[in-house]
């Protein structure tokens, strides 16, 4: 006869292993789609990963994310189709390939480099590199068992996918979204490329960072254009950005904005008095006013340091700089800033003017290495982005280097200089001998540590040789030596260390510079309402991220810039003729072919690259004779009226690659066109990455879908969080706090893995992980349904028990007991559903945790062990057994999309005896996997709310009962005699009755007595929470606390009959909830008290000696148990048992010996005068009670 399987102790690991095995050898993922054959699809989407770099914890994570709702809904009937695939362009992958092949950006291609490189030979070790951990990435995948497709994954340099996405190309182009325009972009010198505004905005991309910064002095040419003779006059910029300082071609005024012109001096050459321009906004944030003086004086009491010198009156009555002689003038500067303090020079405000009034005012060119070669220069425009928020209202313009600068310099035919390299570093004229020497670095982030010790030993012999520095002790940054250079030629006004947020390439953490590109963009803002408006019908979770992160950016959303001057990618599709009359934007291979004879047919080509390539053949092999990468495709040189074209140098941004994905994965639209047309595969049902795609995948797959498809690409998204140290640090290699996913699962399983990175935090929010957390899980959630599943296949295999799918005793008939279990366990299926159809797992993961703890183990098992293991079958008996086997397996189906491996171990045990009569029977359990099977679906009939909501007052009572006992030190094992509990009205009292056996039963206790609420003698203080009433009540707190000091009982009543308490104080109403009071109940002479919420018990702790001995034989009972499974004696085994006298035992023992004999299948008990120790044991069976105990078989 068939059996349960039993095991000896629960390995995870080793399930992991075997139920892997299992599903290769039965084909069970593959299966789990193709038993859906013709089921109704739920799309998902496979956000691709890059082979390139090992995975981490958190992909386990985010895999596991993915995982639960494709396994969920393939329960649900669902056929759901999980395609894999491989990110293979990019940043990461080029850069990955420089360091190991020890070249730069520079070396390719460049025949006259030493370290020379062919593009070719480039892109070969790229398409090494992509796939470099593919094998463990496969095998990650396996070992967590993430059900997806690795066997015909899409990958986006084959030219199928490349193909699919030229087409998307062009299909904007024809739309009029795709065009060529020279701006100023974010640029990455380090990775040698321009970078996309969500580039920019992945986190993390901003850092807090300190520069030095700059308020510059610009000399005006003409200074009687202010009404100023004799004078030198300057315009003040303020700059964070010095380096930008030598490209500087005009100054930016608001035109509506206040200026003042400042008499005053420069606080580096105290004894010239000059002239300043600045907004009157900002005039006290640089300069120091009489008033300040004047108040520091009074309140500081430093009159003698003011009213007595000796030209006080004169500066108090003219209110100028200029009458002073040049040693009243030092004794002044003396004295506001080496006695005052103050930092600013003082300054009197001369004149005001609006800035339009400044307007066409020309200066001196600040640093003249160069001139612009065309436009004007040096002269104030009108800017609509100045501000008085901070500087000096007057900013400095380098159209090279900011959108801004860019376009206000356009618009006044301002000429411009780049002065920087796409290396980031200065162009050779950039140099003074002294300060600057040409060619250098801009940003100290730029130099690795030998090239900066390098500059450092320059700079010092430099400038210690020139006299500029006594000794020079560290590197000086460009912007460093820059303010020095200004200070040393009193062009500068003031220098500072300045904290602020500064962007940083994702990909080379070194910091971006804004640089002049010739970029192709896609014109994303025409599209911009129109993906708001399909943005606010997506699912978001968390809905934050939707309305806020994602929401927020695309209300400020940027035209996408396309251009990438890299190698190793998708090339642009574009071939433009030189004079740039003509152009071609290639949307298929086939087209390109044909292009290519028509370029052949003029001689502008000798061959035809795609010779070999047959239109409308889509195999594999006719897709390899061509590649359509660089620089295959560079030599590609086309033909229009006449005149060559030739391809647009730039890549894709690889974000339009995995954007493109939906359809590039089905070759869209050369095949599978109905699968995106009649929306078959397409918008997705559900995807889900990190935050960091927020602004990446997401924004690329929306915005493509609306321009190319007016449609969402995805229903319903979930944007993970962060998995954390448990420190809450970012996890790296640097730090040494990166978790090692593979030890991690071979340590605790899968499953407990899983189970832990999901149950402990929302997928959105950011995990803590400790594998502490891990430990717990398997003891607390995979120990306890083992120990369960274990002591049902135990005593089911002694009484022969199968269930039998055909036979089932109604659930009516059953016990209270069973009903009850079977109720919650129609909720449990109710909450998880739910759940998992809301994209909740934690939460479906943490009631299925308090189901198998709280209701099935520790109180159902509990309550109904005897059952099992007491008398021959009968009807409750097989109930009993049917229940705890549906309650299992209904528990196993709901954990499985979380717990893949354990849940199908759980399940084959339980099924596999019944398998084959199931298959003949057709009866649900015939589903060789649980991940075949189909969801159960809640019996309404069977869920009872009345009988759920007495077994909670049961559990409540008898956990409140059972902390008295710990808190007394008394054991569950020995009886008291009495309960009370003070009722509220009677239908509380008949709730509590109706589950009075199983309280009684399960803390040992005899009796239950009822008292009225108004007739109890036990006293209940109010102790408030100010922690919840000070934000609730304000200034009514002192009232509200007077209050309670007088009608606590009303207000304790109140809570408990009703769940909250309104106090009204001369109209205003305060709702006292639970959460703001604490019900201390005090105790009373005999009994120890305990209160919850409406619940208050009272437990009688006197001991009679009848009480005590039957304690002591229940402490018996307990170590005859113990002794029986120490000898490894079956269960049905019966027993003689020989007990050494004790005073202290025998009368217990006597007066309770049908119930030990009974409780431990003896035979008979014998109590003994002497027992030797050889065949004997010794027990404790309290703190002052010892004997010995000799027990064997008697079957």
């Amino acid at each position: 006869m068939s059996k349960y399987p039993e095991y000896k102790k629960l390995e995870l690991s080793q399930i992991s292993k075997d139920i892997l095995n299992y599903w290769k050898e039965n084909s069970t993922f593959e299966k789990s789609v193709s038993t859906r054959e013709g089921a109704t699809p739920w799309v998902f989407y496979e956000g691709p990963p890059s082979a390139n770099g090992m995975p981490g914890i958190h992909h386990v994570m985010a895999r596991t994310i993915k995982d639960i709702f494709c396994r969920f809904k393939t329960l649900q009937g669902y056929q759901v189709k999980r395609k894999a695939g491989w990110d293979t362009h990019g940043l990461p992958i080029e850069l990955a390939v420089e360091k190991s092949l020890g070249i730069t950006k520079e070396d390719i291609g460049n025949k006259n480099s030493a370290r020379f490189i062919s593009v070719e030979d480039y892109n070969l070790a790229c398409r090494k590199e992509v796939m470099k951990y593919t094998d463990q990435w496969q095998n990650l995948t396996e070992l967590m068992g993430y059900w997806v497709d690795m066997t015909s994954p899409y990958v986006t340099y084959d030219n199928k996918y490349i193909e699919s996405v030229w087409w998307l190309l062009q299909s904007l182009h024809k739309k009029n979204l795709l065009y060529k325009g020279f701006t100023i972009q974010p640029y990455s010198p380090a990775a040698g490329t321009g970078l996309s505004s969500h580039e920019l905005n992945q986190p993390g991309c901003y850092r807090d960072v300190k520069d030095r910064t700059a308020v510059a002095m610009f000399r005006i040419v003409d200074s009687s254009k202010l009404k100023v003779n004799g004078k030198d006059v300057y315009f003040l910029a303020w700059t964070t950005t010095p380096w930008t300082l030598p490209s500087n071609t005009a100054l930016a005024v608001g035109e509506k904005i206040e200026y003042v012109l400042v008499e005053s001096y420069n606080n580096f050459e105290k004894s010239k008095v000059c002239y300043y321009v600045l907004a009157k906004d900002l005039y006290e944030k640089h300069f120091t006013t009489l008033e300040n003086i004047a108040t520091k004086v009074a309140i500081e009491g430093l009159s003698k340091h003011f009213d007595y010198i000796p030209f006080s009156e004169k500066l108090l009555k003219e209110k100028n700089l200029v009458q002073f002689s040049e040693e009243e003038f030092h004794e002044l500067s003396h004295i506001i800033h080496d006695k005052l303090k103050f930092k600013s020079p003082l300054g009197f405000i001369a004149s005001e003017f609006k800035g339009s009034e400044l307007a066409g005012i020309g200066y001196e060119q600040l640093l003249p290495f160069t001139q612009p070669p065309d436009g004007d220069a040096f002269k104030v425009v009108i800017g609509d982005f100045v501000t008085t928020t901070d500087g000096t209202g007057i900013v400095h313009i380098a159209p090279s280097f900011g959108a801004d600068d860019f376009r206000v310099a356009k618009q006044n035919r301002i000429g411009s200089l780049t002065l920087v390299d796409k290396r980031g570093k200065f162009l050779p004229e950039v140099q003074d001998g002294v300060f600057l020497y040409g060619e250098e670095f801009v940003k100290e982030a730029y130099l690795n540590e030998e090239e900066k010790e390098t500059e450092y030993q320059k700079q010092k012999h430099i400038l210690e040789a020139a006299g500029k520095i006594k000794e020079l002790k560290a590197y000086l940054s460009v912007d460093e030596r820059i303010v020095l250079k200004l200070q040393e030629e009193g062009k500068l006004f003031k220098k500072e260390t300045y904290e602020h947020s500064y962007p940083h390439c994702w990909r080379t953490d070194k910091p971006i510079l804004y640089y002049p590109l010739d970029s192709w963009f896609i014109k994303s803002t025409d599209a911009k309402e129109r993906m708001i408006e399909l943005n606010k019908t997506i699912n978001w979770k968390p809905e934050s991220t939707g309305t806020g992160r994602f929401g927020n950016w695309l209300e400020n959303l940027q035209d996408w810039n396309l251009s990438r001057s890299r190698y190793w990618g998708i090339p642009i599709p574009i071939w433009i003729s030189e004079d740039k009359t003509e152009q071609v934007v290639i949307g298929s291979a086939e087209e390109l072919k044909t292009e290519i004879e028509k370029s052949v047919s003029k001689g502008f080509m000798q061959n035809n690259p795609l010779e070999k390539f047959t239109p409308g053949n889509f195999s594999k092999e006719n897709y390899l004779t061509f590649d359509l990468h660089k620089p295959y495709a560079d030599s590609i040189v086309l033909e229009k009226n006449g005149k060559k074209l030739f391809r647009e140098p730039d890549l894709i941004d690889v974000w339009f690659d995995s954007g493109a994905m939906p359809y590039a994965q089905l070759h869209y639209p050369f095949e599978n066109k109905e699968l995106i047309d009649s929306k078959k595969y397409f918008p997705a049902d559900f995807i889900a990455e990190g935050v960091d795609q927020t602004r990446g995948w997401f924004f690329t797959l929306h915005a493509i879908a609306t321009m190319n498809f007016d449609s969402v690409a995805y229903k319903n998204v979930i944007s993970n969080g962060l998995v954390l140290d448990k420190n809450g640090n970012k996890m790296s290699k640097r730090l040494g706090n990166a978790v090692d996913p593979f030890s991690t699962i071979e340590k605790f399983g899968s499953d407990a893995t899983r189970w832990y990175l999901i149950a402990n935090a929302a997928p959105w929010d950011n995990l803590k992980f400790d594998p502490e957390g891990i430990a717990e899980v398997q003891r607390k959630l995979f120990g306890t349904l083992y120990n369960t599943y274990s002591f049902y296949s135990l005593y089911a295999n002694v009484d022969k028990f199968l269930v039998d799918e055909q036979n089932i005793v109604p659930v009516s008939e059953r016990v209270e007991l069973d009903r009850w279990i079977i109720s919650e366990l129609q909720t449990l299926i109710e909450n998880v559903t739910t759940y998992y159809e809301g994209f909740e797992p934690h939460r479906a993961a943490r009631v299925i945790e308090n189901f198998v703890d709280e209701h099935l183990s520790n109180w159902y098992v509990r309550l109904s062990r005897r059952r099992f293991w007491k008398g021959e079958m009968s009807v409750d008996k097989k109930a009993a057994y049917e229940t705890l086997h549906e309650c299992l397996l209904v528990v196993t189906q709901l954990m499985s999309p979380i717990a893949p491996f354990f849940s199908e171990w759980m399940y084959q045990n339980l099924t596999s005896p019944i398998r084959e009569q199931a298959i003949k029977n057709k009866t649900p359990l015939q589903w060789e996997s649980v991940h075949l099977s189909r969801l159960v679906k809640i019996e309404k009939h069977n869920q009872d709310k009345n009988l759920e909501e007495r077994m909670e007052l049961a559990q409540k009572i008898s956990s409140m009962i059972l902390s008295i006992r710990k808190k007394e030190n008394l054991k569950v094992r020995q009886p008291l005699q009495k309960i009370q509990i003070p009722v509220l009205d009677k239908e509380f009292q008949q709730k509590i009755e109706a589950v009075k056996d199983l309280i009684l039963g399960e803390v040992n206790v005899k009796q239950i007595d009822f008292v009225d609420e108004s007739h109890t003698q036990i006293v209940k203080n109010l102790k408030l929470n100010f922690k919840t009433l000070g934000k609730k009540c304000g200034a009514n707190m002192k009232a509200v606390q007077a209050y309670a000091q007088s009608n606590g009982n009303k207000i304790i009543s109140g809570i408990e009959k009703n769940g909250s308490y309104g106090i009204d104080l001369n109209g205003t109403q305060i709702v006292l909830e639970p959460e703001d009071v604490e019900i201390v109940p005090v105790d009373i002479p005999g009994w120890k008290v305990a209160n919850s919420g409406q619940i208050t018990v009272a437990l009688d702790v006197s001991l009679t000696e009848e009480l005590k001995n039957e304690g002591l034989a229940r402490e018996v009972v307990n170590r005859i148990q113990n002794l029986r499974k120490d000898k490894g004696f079956e269960v049905t085994d019966r027993i003689l048992v020989k007990i050494q006298q004790n005073s202290g035992l025998d009368n217990a023992i006597k007066n309770n010996l049908s119930y030990i004999c009974s409780e431990t299948l003896t035979n008979d008990l014998q109590l003994v005068q002497e027992l030797s120790s050889v065949n004997s044991v010794a027990i404790e069976v309290d703190e002052l009670i010892s004997t010995l105990i000799s027990i064997e078989k008697q079957n």
